[in-house]
């Protein structure tokens, strides 16, 4: 039983990360539109933004940071995903769902796929931390990947359940534009849920990315402060985005063991 999920899984996780890497516009593009949001966003809002929960030392930019960090991880992790339609039309996936391996492990090696390359990308940018005046020690840095990778694993999980019904890439970048973005967006990452509308700031608590920007927030700062956070607290964050992420996979499991390949 361990041999027909282990071997198939990982078979797959190298062949989304062999894919994304030999895709040059695809790094740049998961890597670089976080990054000149970034840039842009948090230099000008340097002077006209400040929540009340933000100390005076902070800047706009070390504000963003996390909220940049779970923008890149979305942005790699669902897009990842798109790879089911494409192997949907080359017939590789019906070619794997007829093989004799649990359907279970080829959900988890696609799952895991988008979630090591979204995970490797978001140490890369974890390590620019230092430049925003984020300090690491080695707990908080383990801390802050063992996040980021909870958070890949859900995201991937979320845009797997997304796109197995669909088989049109327009369709997919669609609902990313309606649903995902504002995901996002009510996250936490772009401004807190204190002083929001009572409707927008509702929103916010029942968003599982709310949970996993707080997460990262509260390991970044994981030596202590003297101010305090709009946020839940760690244990909480941590536990809520684990049971979103086996959700997401549980349903992943249950919808392709339940559906038919669209041919």
């Amino acid at each position: 039983m361990r041999a027909t999920w282990l071997l198939p899984s990982l078979t797959l996780l190298q062949r989304e990360l062999v894919r994304f890497f030999r895709q040059p516009n695809r790094v740049i593009g998961a890597m670089g539109a976080p990054l000149v949001f970034w840039v842009l966003i948090g230099a000008g809002f340097t002077s006209s933004f400040r929540p009340a929960s933000m100390p005076l030392s902070m800047t706009s930019m070390e504000y963003l940071f996390p909220g940049v960090i779970t923008l890149m991880i979305l942005f790699t992790s669902i897009f990842s995903t798109v790879s089911i339609i494409e192997d949907r039309r080359e017939g590789f996936l019906q070619s794997v769902l007829v093989a004799p391996v649990s359907r279970g492990a080829v959900v988890l090696g696609k799952i895991l796929g988008g979630t090591a390359v979204a995970l490797v990308q978001s140490i890369l940018f974890l390590l620019l931390a230092p430049l925003v005046g984020i300090h690491w020690t080695v707990v908080s840095f383990g801390m802050a990947v063992m996040i980021s990778f909870m958070l890949a694993f859900t995201l991937t999980g979320l845009g797997f359940v997304i796109i197995w019904r669909m088989d049109s890439v327009q369709g997919f970048h669609a609902i990313m534009n309606l649903f995902l973005m504002p995901m996002w967006l009510l996250s936490g990452s772009f401004f807190p849920s204190s002083g929001a509308p009572w409707w927008l700031g509702w929103l916010m608590w029942i968003n599982p990315l709310t949970y996993g920007v707080a997460a990262l927030r509260r390991t970044f700062y994981w030596s202590g402060s003297s101010f305090e956070w709009d946020l839940p607290s760690l244990a909480v964050a941590l536990v809520v985005t684990a049971l979103f992420g086996l959700f997401f996979f549980a349903l992943s499991f249950v919808m392709v063991e339940k559906r038919r390949v669209i041919s």
